[in-house]
């Protein structure tokens, strides 16, 4: 993992480990085990046999193993064990031949732009 202020931190989920509820992490990220909940970190690495039921935001994610939700990265792999069932939102994007994934790609801040909202100019009626 990369270092963040010259110490190099980086936090493990084993695969015996399952976690109910949302992951915040500071430091890179893991996952080997199951997660039901969204993951919110700088880089993420996950396992083959690794289910994540939830969205995942990360600057960088490696993944191979199952997530369904919606996936928003800088720099996303997606393995050829991977199965992802959810939209995915990325600035660079990597997909080995295998991996399967249903749901929508675009790149990242790529929103709908809003409708401008109409202005109408002020009416003014003169009575007489």
């Amino acid at each position: 993992m990369t270092p963040r202020n010259g110490n190099s931190t980086f936090s493990v989920l084993g695969t015996d480990i399952s976690v109910h509820g949302n992951i915040t992490a500071s430091a890179d990220l893991h996952v080997d085990g199951n997660v039901e909940g969204d993951i919110a970190c700088s880089a993420l690495v996950q396992g083959e046999g690794s289910t994540i039921n939830g969205g995942v935001t990360a600057e960088t994610a490696r993944l191979a193993g199952r997530v369904t939700g919606s996936i928003t990265a800088r720099e996303l792999t997606i393995l050829k064990t991977a199965r992802i069932d959810g939209d995915v939102h990325y600035d660079a994007l990597t997909i080995e031949q295998g991996a399967q994934v249903q749901g929508r790609f675009a790149p990242r801040g790529e929103a709908k732009p809003a409708k401008p909202a109409k202005t109408e100019e002020p009416k003014l009626a003169v009575a007489n």
